[in-house]
């Protein structure tokens, strides 16, 4: 028998999401990774035809969780610019028909930022007391969200070259996120000391040469859906130890490893864990003398998991 899923636009998943633990269901995945019990294939990648644009599958099963899913974002060339949207779609494994179809805006905006902080809380000393924030848009909001209980921050400074540009309400805005936080104006005010360092922008290009920082840190990156867009120089992927959400994947879509491994020499198999890894405890934890990077590109399994969450608070009990 067919069922008609539930609909989630983005204000109700908004409202939804902020009733649900982010980090610890990401944590949950991981773990089911690592055991066997959830599937992650590579990201798919279909161009529509003459330059029209395309769309990005992000696949995923939960077995434990008789789901499995997709996010389907599409990019569709306008003559008055490109436009993005994504949707998740929850499936049941048991009945085979649809549970739930959600907008994935508000889901792509907290499973980025939750994702980087469980890889914050897992690879930072428990020492860690400074951090900066590079970018001031909603994801970077949400980055310091999800981090800013993670360590006893002493300091909190964030850096975006659009500060400048901000009327004074939307920087009172930024300002009122947490008490510690210092609106800088320069990167290097707000990477000086830094022991955590959060890439969170839309940027193609580097935005942060590790080389440049006065001590080691631990630098955590994003980046944006533009082809081979990297926020750190590849070249110094050498330098660094490096973690990512999920080798299988990671390496094969991540602009800074690609252009690493093309002109650099550079081979994923330096990589030193995953998320999976590194919350069963298979992976070595870095040490304190070489900066450290944690890449993340996003994948269709923390997507599926907070639309689950999503579905089991929105369908009657």
């Amino acid at each position: 028998m067919s069922s008609t899923p539930y609909v989630i636009a983005r204000p109700e998943a908004r409202q939804l999401l902020e009733r649900i633990d982010v980090p610890q269901i990401l944590r949950k995945l991981f773990r089911d990774l690592a055991a066997g019990l959830a599937v992650q294939p590579a990201q798919q990648l279909v161009e529509f035809p003459q330059g029209a644009g395309d769309f990005i599958n992000y696949l995923g099963v939960l077995a434990e969780d008789r789901v499995y899913g997709v996010k389907t974002s599409p990019y569709i060339v306008r003559t008055q610019g490109a436009l993005v949207t994504a949707w998740t779609l929850l499936m049941s494994m048991d009945s085979g028909q649809p549970l739930l179809l959600c907008d994935a805006a508000e889901l792509t905006t907290a499973r980025t930022a939750a994702t980087t902080a469980v890889a914050v809380d897992a690879l930072a000393p428990p020492t860690t007391r400074h951090l900066a924030i590079i970018g001031s848009g909603a994801v970077a909001q949400a980055h310091l969200r999800y981090v800013q209980n993670l360590r006893p921050w002493q300091s909190i400074r964030l850096y975006s070259p659009s500060l400048a540009n901000k009327p004074a309400a939307e920087l009172a805005r930024l300002q009122a996120l947490d008490p510690r936080l210092q609106l800088v104006a320069r990167l290097e005010d707000a990477t000086e000391g830094a022991d955590v360092i959060m890439l969170c922008t839309s940027s193609a290009g580097p935005v942060l040469d590790p080389s440049s920082l006065g001590k080691p840190a631990l630098i955590t990156s994003i980046s944006t859906n533009a082809p081979r867009a990297h926020e750190v120089p590849p070249a110094a992927l050498a330098q660094m130890q490096v973690y990512c959400d999920y080798r299988r994947t990671t390496p094969g879509c991540a602009g800074e490893m690609l252009i690493a491994g093309e002109q650099h020499g550079w081979d994923s198999a330096a990589i030193l864990g995953d998320l999976p890894e590194l919350l069963s405890e298979q992976a070595p934890l870095p040490d304190a003398e070489r900066p450290v990077f944690f890449r993340s590109i996003g994948l269709g399994l923390e997507d599926i998991a907070l639309a689950n969450a999503l579905y089991h608070l929105r369908r009657p009990q």
